[in-house]
């Protein structure tokens, strides 16, 4: 007898998008218990918060037209300003200028200025091992030039870090004549500077800025980090070369024309 039923049950099945056909119209078909209630219209979807998805509401809200976007908030007057570019500067990897600063802080930059100015004095007047200077057109820590030696020591653990003559040489022909080729950079000292040249480059004061039009040679210029070193906010504040030059100069370069 189970069987019969059996043959019965399936032969009256129908699939559900047809099962409401033979409901009353007045009468809503049961619900299966394994089927989950629908969401409450205007919920919050997690996941297409999570992905990044607008929702219909912040999509039609963005499309009204006349709206406008609201701009981040600059830092508030309670917060202290010192503290907040301390905490930025502590994490630069170069010099961060006074308009880069007053952007990204939403302050006037009269009112950065002020207070890294404050921020070195107070540095300055306390002491510190650290030293807060702008130099290559930006502001950044640095290690305070009477402790030097100590950090030297520390960074090269007993190896040397000064340049030899030839590369100090070489250096100074790359800061006043850049952008440079080797082959006029070698013409001046008089010498081959191609490991010199690997040299500079690989300590980071000097780098490639393209070729000669002419010769298609490599040139090269000094880098933010020579600025750094030597304590200048651009290569025009270097001293005047020409006292120094010997007097060939002048016909070597006539030469390398011709």
């Amino acid at each position: 007898m189970t069987e019969h039923l059996r043959a019965d049950e399936v032969a009256e099945w129908r699939p559900p998008w047809q099962r409401h056909e033979d409901a009353p119209h007045d009468e809503a078909a049961p619900a299966r218990p394994d089927t989950p209630a629908d969401e409450p219209v205007g919920d919050p979807d997690e996941y297409a918060q999570a992905v990044g998805v607008p929702s219909q509401s912040s999509a039609e809200a963005a499309a009204a037209p006349g709206d406008e976007v609201e701009d981040t908030s600059p830092v508030p007057d309670d917060v202290d300003l010192g503290a907040v570019l301390e905490a930025i500067l502590m994490i630069a990897e170069e010099p961060l200028s006074e308009d880069f600063l007053s952007s990204v802080l939403e302050r006037p930059r009269s009112q950065v200025r002020e207070q890294l100015g404050r921020l070195s004095a107070e540095y300055t007047g306390d002491g510190r091992g650290f030293d807060l200077r702008r130099q290559a057109g930006g502001w950044r820590f640095y290690t305070r030039a009477d402790y030097a030696r100590y950090v030297e020591r520390f960074v090269t653990d007993g190896a040397s870090a000064r340049l030899t003559k030839a590369a100090l040489e070489t250096l100074a022909v790359v800061a006043y004549r850049q952008p440079v080729t080797r082959g006029r950079i070698s013409a001046i000292r008089g010498v081959n500077c191609d490991g010199v040249m690997r040299t500079l480059v690989a300590r980071g004061l000097v780098e490639e800025c393209g070729t000669d039009p002419d010769s298609t040679a490599t040139l090269y210029r000094t880098t933010t980090l020579f600025l750094e070193k030597i304590g200048l906010d651009t290569v025009a504040q270097l001293p005047e070369l020409a006292p120094f030059l010997p007097d060939d100069v002048t016909d070597i370069e006539e030469d390398e024309q011709r």
